[in-house]
């Protein structure tokens, strides 16, 4: 399995609490610790406290220490010394980091980071989210640019079944959704961008939800191969949807918000420099490219993080020479 899917209530988790009382919560939750990244061990490169030396911390799971790794890297070789802390937690830690300064910047996702400092919102583009996302950050906090690549929910089908019902998008899925079984957490039944959401957008009702427990992984990939389930909600950047010739059903009514990839920021040491450099990563980086990435650290190939953001880098031509 890719990893534990108990980030979606962190990263993905839509409708998320207002920033004072989530970062309450988080920390009473981590033993009321002042300091989430005590425990953190921190890669090679300076620490945060000399000169304009940037932290780049991550979340816990694999594809974000990959994109702190990928950001560490590229400053490095543009000449602004960075380091790493991997693993400092859910969304609520690590945002509580980057306003105490403990980390500089932290790649995060634009339609979940809207919704966790304003629950209320109702965008749902990846042009109307990058609008309103930088009016809504708490004072000290900024985002740079959202680069083309997402990881999101999004509704899968196999060949053959996109072939059986000429299926391109979820539209063409509601034309047969009660025909259909749907693989996805349990908690599919109950969000927004669920059950929900597909019978409002699309007036999709299917004809079972089969509850499974991987967020995408192993089992729900093995009971949509075996059609036990027709269709199954996989995260847009798992490895396995290219590896076994599946179709992502295009969303045009954004049922699933945009999910762009971004440096959110403390702006109190970001320099031009800084922000060029991470302008140009996002520039270049890709919903594929993070597939890719995923594929050789939670693969077969088990490439740690930073060797696999340090070939993405030299691949881009943004490593150091």
């Amino acid at each position: 399995m890719k990893e534990s899917r108990q980030r979606g209530l962190g990263r993905r988790a839509f409708g998320g609490l207002a920033v004072g009382v989530g970062l309450a919560m988080a920390l009473s939750a981590c033993g009321g610790s002042s300091n989430p990244l005590s425990s953190a061990p921190a890669s090679s490169g300076a620490a945060s406290g000399s000169g304009g030396a940037l932290v780049i911390g991550s979340a816990d799971f694999p594809e974000s220490q990959i994109l702190a790794e990928v950001y560490a890297g590229a400053l490095n070789a543009a000449g602004v010394t960075a380091s790493t802390k991997p693993n400092i937690g859910s969304r609520e830690v690590y945002i509580k980091a980057v306003q105490d300064g403990s980390v500089d910047v932290v790649p995060d996702y634009s339609g979940n980071l809207l919704l966790y400092v304003n629950k209320d919102a109702t965008e749902v583009s990846a042009e109307d989210i990058a609008k309103a996302l930088p009016t809504k950050l708490p004072q000290g906090l900024a985002v740079l640019d959202a680069s083309k690549a997402e990881d999101k929910d999004a509704m899968v089908v196999t060949k053959a079944t996109a072939e059986k019902h000429q299926l391109k998008s979820i539209e063409d899925m509601a034309k047969v959704c009660g025909d259909l079984v749907i693989g996805a957490p349990a908690t599919f039944a109950e969000r927004a961008y669920g059950l929900p959401g597909l019978a409002k957008n699309y007036n999709c009702v299917p004809k079972k939800l089969e509850p499974f427990s991987d967020g995408g992984g192993a089992v729900t990939l093995k009971a949509l191969l075996s059609d036990q389930v027709q269709v199954a909600d996989i995260y847009t950047t798992t490895p396995s949807i290219p590896d076994n010739d599946l179709v992502v059903l295009e969303d045009p009514k954004n049922n699933f918000i945009a999910q762009q990839v971004l440096p959110l920021y403390n702006s109190a040491k970001m320099t031009d420099k800084a922000k060029e450099t991470l302008n140009a990563v996002s520039k270049v980086l890709t919903t594929e490219d993070l597939i890719n990435l995923n594929r050789a650290v939670s693969g077969s190939q088990k490439q740690n993080p930073k060797d696999a953001a340090d070939a993405w880098l030299k691949e881009k031509g943004l490593a150091q020479q």
